[in-house]
């Protein structure tokens, strides 16, 4: 049946509450700073189809079963993997046994917000958070509390006046949501300390803490701190990983590390038979041989990336564009003028070739982020960085009057 023949319509019958209808992809724009896409030359192509050859070789018959014969927490020897890597970079000791595989990180959001809230329920999260759970809390019906950030991270003494505040009302949040360690969008890292505070606060008032760990194995320096959960005395943090930022995100492989009493409830609700069993399989033979000397070469790639977008925005906007040199990632998080909309931007900017994330969509203060801007210097080449930082700014001179190189000194920050 051809497409001029396709007359049904579907709109009476649609659920309620669904989000607006997607755009048809017509391809990449010519400038792409949005999403969590990552460096193309850095994918390990040559070792991911070696690791294909010689597990497939091995294992391949299991392909067969459900769960690969691992049963379904997921491969087992991927699983194995993550407890090595984990205790080693994150100080997390835990069992292959308390270690779930999931299809991305966000699979990992869906299954601990399907266990633990329901519509009407409060969490706490960053005030500058991840869009998509930000997005999915609003979807379930979550009251959102904004936890304020600064250079060290979740503010202590914010999330200490919101539980206080909310214990008075008679209301127990059902988690406090953390990107700790290089925080999507702004890049900061939470010291140890905090974490220690943040956690003291966890156990006073009964509150788990749900700890999202995607960008912490790219740091440039490779230090980081220990992970919430390794630094928990009670049990009451759920962790979630991924390999999409360390890897290839088309890959679409996170996990979820928590007691079994939380996966034994979280495994009911994982309904789709099992993450994709290649993915993890791939995964486990690259990982096992190459993945502590694949992350410090990808960091480094990363890392001369930022600098020429850091280099970028000094020259063309000079101080109209305040920002903060991250310790790690694949995002600046760019402060403009008062008077930029970054929405508005958004729309001028795509009409031009050219791809932002404006800073509204990551972040439960309007007010706050109108005119901040994510973008994601990870996928474009050095050359794309600098000639679309440079068309950026041409929009917002046109659009918005923003000075051309204003103020330009040389940036300490």
């Amino acid at each position: 049946m051809s497409s001029a023949e396709n007359s049904f319509d579907f709109t009476p019958l649609l659920a309620s509450g669904l989000p607006p209808a997607a755009a048809k992809w017509n391809g990449f724009p010519k400038y792409n700073f949005v999403g969590g896409n990552n460096d193309a030359d850095q994918v390990p192509v040559d070792r991911l189809l070696a690791a294909s050859t010689a597990v497939l070789r091995r294992e391949g018959a299991t392909l067969a079963t459900y769960g690969l014969n691992s049963g379904p927490l997921g491969y087992r020897p991927l699983r194995e993997f993550l407890v090595g890597k984990l205790r080693r970079d994150a100080g997390i000791t835990c069992t292959a046994d308390e270690i779930l595989i999931t299809s991305g990180s966000l699979q990992g959001l869906d299954l601990v917000n399907a266990l633990l809230t329901s519509p009407g329920d409060t969490v706490l999260i960053e005030q500058e958070c991840y869009q998509g759970s930000i997005t999915r809390l609003v979807r379930r019906g979550v009251n959102i509390v904004g936890i304020p950030l600064d250079d060290d991270g979740m503010r202590i003494d914010a999330v200490a006046a919101a539980l206080a505040d909310l214990k008075a009302k008679g209301i127990r949040p059902k988690y406090i949501y953390t990107i700790p360690t290089v925080q999507n969008p702004t890049g900061t890292i939470m010291s140890e300390q905090r974490r220690a505070e943040l956690l003291k606060l966890s156990e006073e008032y009964g509150v788990p803490v749900f700890e999202d760990d995607c960008y912490a194995d790219l740091i440039w320096n490779g230090k980081r701190p220990p992970a919430l959960y390794a630094m928990s005395r009670t049990g009451g943090v759920i962790h979630i990983g991924s390999f999409s930022k360390s890897v290839a995100p088309a890959l679409r492989v996170g996990y979820i590390v928590a007691p079994w009493a939380v996966l034994s409830r979280i495994l009911p609700i994982k309904t789709d038979a099992g993450s994709g069993a290649l993915e993890q399989m791939v995964l486990a033979e690259f990982c096992t041989a190459h993945f502590s000397d694949h992350v410090p070469k990808l960091a480094r790639g990363l890392r001369v990336k930022l600098e020429a977008m850091m280099e970028a925005l000094a020259e063309q906007f000079g101080t109209a564009a305040e920002f903060d040199d991250p310790p790690g990632g694949i995002f600046l998080w760019v402060k403009l003028p008062d008077n930029v909309d970054t929405m508005k931007l958004y729309q001028a900017a795509l009409a031009s070739g050219i791809a932002i994330n404006p800073g509204t969509e990551w972040s439960v203060n309007a007010g706050h982020s109108k005119s901040r801007l994510r973008l994601c210097f990870a996928s474009p080449s050095v050359q794309e960085i600098r000639d679309g930082v440079a068309a950026l700014a041409e929009v917002c001179r046109r659009e918005f009057g923003v000075p051309s190189r204003s103020a330009n000194v040389e940036r300490t920050s």
